[in-house]
Order: C-alpha cells, then structure tokens, then sequence
C-alpha cells in the first residue's frame, strides 16, 4: 500500500499569504460552506450567516493541495501502467492505494472483475 508523503514546502502562513488569483473561485467556496452549514449536519440548521474573509482562502488552498495529491497518486498509477494518460482507473487506484483517501473508497468504481473478495 503505498503511503502518502508529507506536504512539503507549505509555511503555515502560506493560505492567506496568496495575494494573486486563486485556482478555485472564492465566491463559489463560501456560498458552498453557507450551503453546507445549513444542511443540519451540526448546529441549529439556520445555516452559517456569516464566514470570514480568510475561510474561504484556506478552503481554496485545503483544495488545491488535495486534488494536487490525488493527481500526483493517479500519475504514479498511470505510470505503472505504462501509459501517458490519466484513466479514471488510475484515480481510482491512488484512492484504493493510498491511505490518505481512505473516505473515498465507497465512491470510486471497483475494479473490472474485482468482486470485493481478498486474493486469498
């Protein structure tokens, strides 16, 4: 099982620090957290009135590290399989491979011909 390596080079000032644009939209993020604050997974259910001006960025940047893992996951698998070319099979892989997306197992598809038994 291949284990996932720390992050490196990111200070911890380095979410809010970013005063350039960001690789995923603010305004999309903090409408998503007011959605989510509201869903009654916590809290009254009135929804989240107000989120800070930082929250956002640091969700942005939480994002931009994940799905850059993943990517990195999936390119090892890609090239294991002797290929150029991200296959949703090679995503799948990175989450069943790696330890750190452990909590995305039940959504990725199995494997073709992978009937959830162990090799033995």
């Amino acid at each position: 099982m291949r284990i996932s390596r720390p992050y490196s080079g990111v200070s911890r000032s380095g979410a809010t620090a970013r005063t350039g644009p960001h690789a995923l939209p603010l305004a999309r993020i903090k409408k998503i957290m007011k959605r989510s604050a509201g869903d009654g997974s916590g809290g009254d259910g009135a929804g989240a009135r107000m989120i800070s001006g930082e929250a956002p960025v640091v969700f942005s940047r939480a994002c931009e590290l994940f799905v850059a893992e993943l990517t990195q996951a999936a390119w090892a698998a890609t090239l294991e399989g002797r290929r150029r070319t991200v296959h949703a099979e090679d995503v799948a892989a990175a989450v069943r491979d790696t330890d750190l997306f452990d909590f995305l197992v039940d959504v990725v598809k199995p494997r073709p011909g992978d009937d959830g038994v162990g090799d033995g």
